[in-house]
């Protein structure tokens, strides 16, 4: 998938357990796992918004694209 999630390297650079984030934000220590190690297929804006907001971020410092040069763009496989 394209999109990659570097939640890991911004709590690594606040100094913040995943522990004491997921209780700033209300959400499960299971949950928030899966947003750091990119097991998720989806964000709600709300769970983004208070990350961003306990962490002092932008979105754009926990979400990145990254091309795939081997999907066109309708997402086959290219010959």
């Amino acid at each position: 998938m394209p999109i990659i999630l570097r939640l890991d390297r911004v709590m690594a650079d606040r100094k913040i357990s995943l522990k004491e984030l997921a209780e700033r934000v209300e959400i499960s220590n299971v949950n928030l796992s899966n947003l750091k190690t990119g097991k998720v297929r989806a964000i709600r804006f709300s769970t983004l918004e208070a990350i961003c907001r306990e962490l002092h971020c932008q979105p754009g410092d926990i979400l990145e694209y990254e091309e795939d040069s081997a999907e066109g763009d309708d997402g086959s496989l290219m010959p």
